[in-house]
């Protein structure tokens, strides 16, 4: 895709008198699987604030210094990207006669380039290419008599995906967009106090009570009067959380909107087992995005489930790598056989999803090269067929395995003895959404819940 198209964590935390820098911290530690390319943390005492950013994961982002500032609130981010451009990491900052505007955003506006036409129409310079650099302007520039209506009157002009944290000076603000495809959720502090995550795993690590997810379409607000919830206004739309989340992105610890991630996960293998039968040994997952679908297939199938793969965990996610040469440089270091649970068996290999198709032709060389004796594929998802314009890079069009080849093109392009995808009838029914009421499967069927102006008019689509 052209422009930016990253998959991010936010994290924001408002608790006087707590070690909110180190909370901060933590969440976001939690969520370094959202986003590897670069890292971002900062602080307020209400007075000043103090920053910290730069690329890589957490470990290297904040190697030479993390806020040290005693304040009351702090957000962060990691992302990943085409660019680590340090004026591009996350949170990015305005000042004005209000004071300073802090922001960490996850998501991809269909309506960007209007708005930013609009911005610097106005005489509106940018620093960057970034959409949150779009919504941190308008905020800064809308008239509105407090805070929240600045924000409430900004956010209605934004269409498509976003989730965010907003700190000022006295204030901690977190949105969600109304149609919800980016997930928000909120927590409880033991020590008085509360903070926004991407994920309920971020709230685990620093020990705070779920409270609830953001409700797509709502503001909540966080200042010394206590927490608010205001809705961002405007028409009802309908619900489109990104079913991408459930099938790979988020941790499977993670609880969003009240579906156990693990649970999803566990309910697509099932599923695939009842739509695939086939004589085999065993069943492997490629980890770690594919143990809990085994799992499930394991379950119904009756087949055990045995690991033929091994994980080096100190190597990031291929997929959110930013370039080609990168991803399949990093499978082999990546993954490794286990030979023994391999020779001579007919494997069947669980795995998430299948988008360029590379990563998963060099595991089943590697399988082979282990001596498994038939490679079944199995994919916990449909076939992806359309890119995302809400904020996952899943490349362009033409560069989408399913969108220019057949199944059995694929299969003969991975070298395996079958090729199965689960339907989306039995993806939707896994995340209990039959109906298709609440999820967004636009990757899957090209049936986007906005409008997507030009977002694809470069892509051959």
């Amino acid at each position: 895709m052209s422009g930016w198209r990253e998959e991010c964590g936010i994290v924001g935390v408002y608790a006087p008198g707590e070690p909110v820098a180190d909370l901060a911290y933590l969440a976001l530690f939690a969520l370094q699987h959202r986003g590897q390319e670069s890292a971002g943390l900062a602080v307020t005492d209400g007075r000043q604030l103090d920053a910290a950013k730069g690329p890589g994961l957490m470990t290297e982002a904040f190697r030479d210094r993390r806020p040290d500032l005693a304040g009351h609130a702090a957000v962060g981010h990691v992302r990943y990207s085409s660019a680590a451009l340090h004026s591009s990491i996350q949170p990015i900052f305005a000042y004005g006669h209000g004071g300073f505007l802090c922001l960490a955003h996850n998501g991809n506006l269909v309506n960007a380039p209007v708005l930013r036409t609009g911005l610097e129409r106005s005489g509106c310079i940018f620093q960057t290419s970034t959409d949150s650099e779009i919504i941190l302007n308008l905020i800064a520039r809308f008239p509105g008599p407090t805070l929240e209506d600045r924000v409430k009157g900004s956010l209605a002009q934004l269409e498509g995906a976003y989730s965010l944290v907003l700190m000022t000076g006295q204030t901690l603000i977190g949105a969600r967009d109304p149609h919800g495809f980016r997930p928000l959720c909120l927590g409880a502090l033991k020590g008085g106090g509360y903070a926004l995550a991407s994920e309920s795993c971020a709230l685990d690590a620093i020990e705070a009570d779920f409270l609830r997810d953001v409700a797509p379409g709502e503001l909540v607000v966080i200042d010394q009067g206590g927490l608010r919830y205001e809705s961002i206004g405007g028409p009802p739309v309908r619900r489109a959380a990104c079913i991408f989340e459930y099938v790979y992105f988020a941790r499977p610890d993670s609880v969003l909107d009240g579906l156990s991630v693990w649970q999803a996960r566990y309910n697509m293998g099932r599923r695939l087992a009842r739509e695939f039968k086939v004589s085999a040994d065993l069943v492997a997952p490629v980890p770690d995005t594919g143990i809990s679908a085994a799992l499930g297939f394991s379950a119904e199938s009756g087949l055990p489930y045995l690991e033929g793969l091994i994980k080096n965990r100190y190597v990031g996610r291929t997929f959110i790598l930013p370039n080609q040469a990168r991803r399949r440089g990093a499978v082999d270091m990546k993954f490794n056989t286990i030979r023994s649970n391999l020779l001579g068996r007919r494997v069947v290999l669980v795995d998430d999803s299948l988008v360029r198709g590379t990563t998963s032709a060099q595991l089943v060389a590697k399988l082979r090269r282990a001596g498994a004796g038939e490679i079944h594929f199995c994919l916990s998802s449909p076939p992806i067929t359309h890119p995302c314009c809400y904020g996952i890079d899943t490349s362009v069009r033409r560069e989408l395995a399913a969108a220019v080849k057949s199944v059995e093109e694929i299969r003969a392009f991975l070298k395996a003895d079958s090729l199965h995808y689960l339907s989306r009838a039995g993806l939707l029914e896994a995340v209990d959404d039959p109906g298709e009421e609440r999820m967004c499967t636009a990757c899957f069927s090209g049936e986007y819940p906005t409008p997507v102006y030009g977002a694809f008019d470069d892509e051959g689509s």
